[in-house]
């Protein structure tokens, strides 16, 4: 952070010492201040860019599978900051510097100073462009832009296409880095080199660069503020990508990835466009496979691209066209690691011994190794060979050299009919990878998406031109656009199937709370905290609840799903399942309804986890140290919610216990025990059990 923080920061540690006036109001929120621009540190630190879209959508989708070990010194870093954070509470007890007047303009000038030092602070600038990046844009300039290839190939070369881990073209600047990777650069001399591609807001992290690549677009999130995309039931479904069309051209479409698959949602993305076989962390945990070539991210290079050779191998004999990508993980920022076959590879440079060099180093011999592999094999004359960097070095132990240098993506081509040449792009990006790719194999596509081949010449517009621009408001189209393809644009029709809702093309998990503005545009999808935003949202927009009738019924006890429509005119109506199944239109006329609107409910989790549980008839006994003052519902639920086993509108007696009959008619692998509430009313269970219901014998 900039100097001027600190100085604003010891400027608030003097005016909260100087009066004792409202101290603890100073002190809690200098502590606050501080505690959130530890977190930016920290977040920057893993991004490189403070918080920005990657941090976005990370936060929204799922991180299992993240290394979290190689970050362990900025996690310790931010926990220190964070202790710090605390200290403006333990100085209340300081006197020395106190005035015995004044503590009304001293609080003053502190509110002053707190003021100045956020909008002088990097959380203001980061908010303000997460802001301005979440607005609603209309985006009708730049549909027509939308190109999809339709026309058959005519021809269909098999396709290898090697993403590497961070592998920016800068590492290969002899200058900067003398023979770090001298094996890739000599490919780069054999193959179409394309030069100064850029990575555009949209496309800078592992998943994003795949998706704009592949696909012509910039990644967002859906509309709203999901935690986690896992409830989504499509990735992008209105997307069209290269998986899809080689598909449709009757390729088989393969991939072997050694990171787990579910990080950031990734085999949802490949799985939802084109891609037959995905092959990742599982996959290779279920061979044998020694736990000396796996690190905190997954299986290492050395196994991932030995096993890419031999699926290649075995692709190429079957005799169908075929596309098989895959991506390294061994140059993972911020350190890297080291695999096997390279475990005394060394990097001896101007830096230092880093093992981030050593790793690359690595890197440059197993891809290169594989690329020669294919090359002289018997089937590369029908092969096509794309190495591309996934996106540009996140923070690393070489930062410091990094940011001092024209930083460029790798985007190599190599084939029996790709003559070799150096071209430097005008406004290129990595949206324009997977339309080059398609120009290469037939000169007649020029297009996929957003993207445009690099082999012809600039248009005046386009999504990498405007994305290159300092001016992002004609970009902001495009990055609109590409959050429509999550919904579509049909999305005033509601539909229940499979006890999922249909909204738009996509296919959601309720609960899910929908809010339409004036012009009934959805704004916003909320799938967390639903009944919190149902009370929160605008009373100006329409509002479409769908979840368990128990939601907004006192008398359900049918475990059914109802969906609650509202207006801004005190209009109201609710669609039961039968009427979900057929279609709902949000915009249908309501019904007008007096008071306030009503007060849903959402299920919360009782129960520890999931639970086995015997056929039989059991006592649900619960001790609630704090409990609604009013009655709820309690239910026993499985198979992931969609059973309602036992369900009871109960109230705690003045001990706080609860009592309630569960019956089972067979055995149930999952149980769960969850209580209805809305999100003020609070549920502290001491402990639960559910114990045999004893049986009376009659007396003889």
């Amino acid at each position: 952070m900039h100097w001027i923080i600190w100085l604003c920061l010891a400027a608030l540690v003097v005016l909260l010492l100087l009066s004792p006036v409202l101290a603890r109001t100073k002190a809690a929120l200098l502590c606050l201040l501080s505690l959130l621009l530890s977190s930016w540190w920290l977040i920057d630190k893993l991004s490189g860019d403070g918080i920005n879209s990657a941090t976005l959508y990370h936060l929204r989708s799922d991180m299992e599978g993240a290394g979290v070990a190689d970050f362990g010194g900025y996690i310790a870093g931010f926990i220190g900051l964070m202790l710090i954070s605390l200290l403006p509470f333990a100085l209340l007890r300081v006197r020395r510097l106190q005035l015995p007047r004044h503590g009304g303009a001293v609080f003053a000038g502190f509110a002053a100073a707190l003021v100045a030092t956020v909008a002088l602070s990097p959380l203001y600038a980061d908010g303000r462009r997460v802001y301005q990046q979440m607005q609603p844009v209309d985006y009708s300039a730049v549909a027509p832009e939308y190109l999809l290839p339709s026309q058959p190939l005519a021809k269909r070369p098999n396709i290898v296409w090697i993403y590497g881990e961070s592998l920016e073209r800068t590492y290969l600047d002899e200058a900067v880095f003398p023979g770090l990777m001298p094996n890739i650069a000599r490919l780069a001399g054999e193959a179409l080199d394309f030069r100064n591609i850029a990575s555009a807001d949209g496309s800078g992290w592992t998943i994003a660069g795949l998706v704009s690549s592949m696909c012509g677009v910039p990644l967002t999130t859906a509309q709203g503020d999901e935690n986690s995309m896992g409830r989504l039931g499509q990735f992008l479904p209105e997307a069209f990508c290269l998986g899809d069309y080689l598909k449709q051209q009757g390729y088989s479409n393969h991939y072997m990835g050694g990171a787990n698959g579910q990080f950031a949602a990734k085999a949802d993305f490949l799985r939802s466009h084109g891609f037959d076989d995905v092959r990742d962390l599982e996959w290779f945990q279920q061979q044998d496979i020694g736990k000396q070539h796996f690190s905190p991210w997954g299986v290492h290079d050395d196994v991932l691209l030995e096993q890419a050779y031999a699926r290649f191998t075995e692709l190429s004999q079957a005799g169908t066209p075929f596309m098989l990508t895959t991506l390294t993980m061994d140059t993972h920022h911020p350190a890297g690691h080291l695999p096997v076959a390279c475990k005394n590879t060394r990097y001896r440079s101007q830096y230092g011994n880093i093992g981030l060099l050593n790793a690359l180093k690595c890197s440059d011999r197993l891809i290169s190794r594989l690329v020669q592999r294919i090359r002289d094999s018997a089937f590369a004359d029908n092969t096509l060979i794309v190495i591309a960097s996934d996106h540009l070095a996140m923070p690393n132990d070489l930062s410091d050299v990094l940011e001092k240098q024209h930083r460029e993506n790798l985007l190599l081509f190599l084939g029996k009919d790709v003559q070799p040449r150096q071209i430097v792009a005008r406004a290129g990006t990595t949206l324009d990878s997977g339309a080059t790719a398609l120009h290469l194999i037939d000169p007649a596509i020029h297009a996929i998406g957003f993207g445009r081949s690099l082999l012809t010449p600039p248009a005046a517009t386009s999504a990498s031109y405007a994305a290159l621009q300092t001016d992002q408001r004609d970009y902001a189209r495009y990055r609109a656009f590409a959050r429509s393809l999550w919904l579509g644009e049909q999305t005033r029709m509601l539909r229940l199937e499979d006890d999922q809702v249909l909204v738009g093309v996509q296919k959601v998990q309720p609960p899910v709370l929908l809010e339409y503005d004036e012009q009934w545009a959805l704004k916003s999808m909320y799938l967390e905290n639903t009944s919190r935003k149902f009370e929160e949202a605008n009373p100006h927009h329409r509002l479409a609840y769908v979840d368990r009738c128990t939601a907004f019924e006192d008398g359900s006890a049918d475990g059914q799903w109802c969906a609650l429509l509202v207006d801004e005119k005190q209009g109201m109506r609710m669609y039961r399942d039968n009427q979900l199944r057929r279609g709902v239109a949000v915009d249908a006329p309501l019904q007008a309804f007096n008071g306030q609107r009503p007060n849903v409910r959402q299920s919360r989790m009782i129960s520890r986890q999931p639970r086995h549980t015997g056929p039989g008839q059991y006592i649900l006994e619960l001790y609630a140290a704090q409990r609604p003052q009013r009655a709820f519902w309690v239910e026993a639920v499985s198979s992931k919610r969609k059973v309602v086993v036992a369900q009871q509108w109960v109230q705690a007696d003045a001990d706080g216990r609860i009592r309630m009959p569960v019956g089972l008619d067979h055995a149930i692998d999952d149980l769960e025990i969850r209580a209805w509430l809305n999100h003020a009313e609070q549920l502290a269970v001491d402990d639960y059990a559910l114990l045999p219901m004893k049986t009376e014998h009659p007396r003889s």
